[in-house]
C-alpha cells in the first residue's frame, strides 16, 4: 500500500475562485524554471497545509493534449515532493495557497519539471521557515 503522503487529494487542489483571486493578488512569486510559482502563507486554519493549483499557457501550447501532458508531470512532480513542504507547513501552523504556471518554450520532459519543482520546494520551504521564525 502507498504511503498516504503522496497522494494528491480533491481538498488539496485549489479551486475557490476567491482563493485563487487572493493569491494573485496579495501573493508573492519567484521563477524555479520551467516553473513560475505564485505563492501566500497565512495562519493555518483548515485541514490541509496548502492548496496547489496547475496552469499551462494556451497561448503558447494550442493543443490541449499537450497542456494536459504538461500538467499531468506538474502534478506528479508536486505529488513527489511535497511531504517536505507540508511538515514544515504543519510545524509552524501555515498554511499554503500555491499557483505553479509552465513558462517554458517547449514542451520539456519530467526531469526538467520535477528539477524545477524540487528548487520551487526548497524555496517555498525556506519561506514558509523565516514565515514562522516572524509569528
Amino acid at each position: 500500500m502507498q504511503d498516504p503522503g503522496f497522494k494528491f487529494p480533491k481538498q488539496e487542489k485549489l479551486s475557490s475562485q476567491k482563493e485563487i483571486d487572493r493569491l494573485f493578488k496579495e501573493g508573492k512569486a519567484f521563477l524555479a524554471y520551467p516553473l513560475r510559482v505564485q505563492f501566500q502563507l497565512c495562519a493555518l486554519d483548515d485541514d490541509v497545509p496548502a492548496r496547489a493549483l496547475f496552469s499551462v499557457p494556451k497561448r503558447r501550447f494550442r493543443r490541449a493534449v499537450s497542456r494536459n501532458r504538461l500538467k499531468r508531470r506538474m502534478r506528479e512532480a508536486y505529488r513527489l515532493n511535497k511531504p517536505g513542504l507540508f511538515d514544515v507547513l504543519n510545524n509552524n501552523r501555515l498554511l499554503a495557497r500555491v499557483a505553479f504556471i509552465f513558462v517554458g518554450q517547449d514542451e520539456v520532459d519530467y526531469h526538467v519539471i520535477e528539477k524545477g519543482m524540487k528548487k520551487a520546494m526548497a524555496r517555498l520551504i525556506k519561506e514558509a521557515e523565516q514565515s514562522g521564525e516572524k509569528e
